[in-house]
């Protein structure tokens, strides 16, 4: 094994780490991830009426909100990170969409009782702020990444870093829901295979997913990272786990 080419190689997938929207296809036939068994698209369908108000919270880049093709002047959303800021603005508010810049989870921008569904997949929230702008009988439906998330790959990359975002689990949070005066219509939770055939594309993915790998480089996790190279020389891959949950939750009137 050559380390200085492989260290070479590996840097150069640390520079290039950067996104746009939220877009993966650097990485695309270089690791796969397993879908949860719900169709998260479908769930919101179910619920969505034509008329309805809709708010989607931490819209990323606006794709998956414009994929539902609702009406969008019954359509709002909210993002907070700069770059898909930057495209919301360039390709939301044109077509009409009530776009705010926001990640102040505990003051979202707009007034009590407006959404009837409110939607949120991998973002944070804050629930009496959800409970504030939905309607009576408003629903919000969320897709969330888990506390378990990726939990493989950090350990094996940064041992010493500790699990963040504890409470972040189906069981925790249907309670919490439950105590803020809302009631279950969904749960379900999943822990979806994951593998990585090159760890230039494990690289990438740490350098991207900066709050569970924080401070993340080639140079400081070097002797761990050839230990991930000699287990994908051995077994052809590095496997892992995704931790996914969705609650449907509808506010009591």
């Amino acid at each position: 094994m050559d380390t200085e080419k492989l260290k070479k190689y590996w840097k150069s997938e640390e520079q290039l780490a950067h996104i746009h929207g939220w877009d993966f296809s650097h990485i695309d036939g270089r690791y796969i991830q397993q879908n949860p068994p719900w169709d998260y698209k479908k769930i919101i369908f179910s619920y969505l009426k034509t008329d309805d108000m809709l708010l989607d919270i931490d819209t990323g880049g606006g794709e998956f909100l414009l994929s539902l093709n609702h009406s969008h002047c019954l359509t709002s959303a909210t993002e907070g990170y700069s770059p898909n800021v930057e495209l919301c603005k360039k390709i939301l508010i044109p077509l009409g969409i009530n776009f705010k810049e926001s990640s102040d989870y505990s003051n979202i921008p707009f007034e009590n009782n407006k959404f009837n569904i409110v939607i949120n997949r991998h973002g944070n929230y804050d629930i009496s702020e959800i409970y504030r702008v939905l309607k009576p009988n408003g629903i919000f439906i969320t897709q969330q990444v888990g506390e378990d998330n990726d939990r493989e790959f950090v350990k094996l990359l940064m041992p010493n870093e500790k699990k963040k975002f504890n409470g972040a689990n189906l069981y925790t949070q249907k309670q919490l829901f439950i105590k803020n005066g809302f009631s279950i219509l969904q749960s379900s939770e999943a822990f979806c295979p994951m593998k990585f055939y090159d760890i230039g594309a494990l690289i990438w993915f740490a350098k991207i997913i900066e709050w569970e790998f924080p401070n993340f480089s080639v140079d400081t996790c070097f002797k761990q990272l050839l230990k991930a190279q000699a287990l994908l020389n051995k077994n052809g891959f590095i496997s892992g786990t995704a931790h996914r949950y969705l609650i449907v939750a509808k506010k009591s009137v």
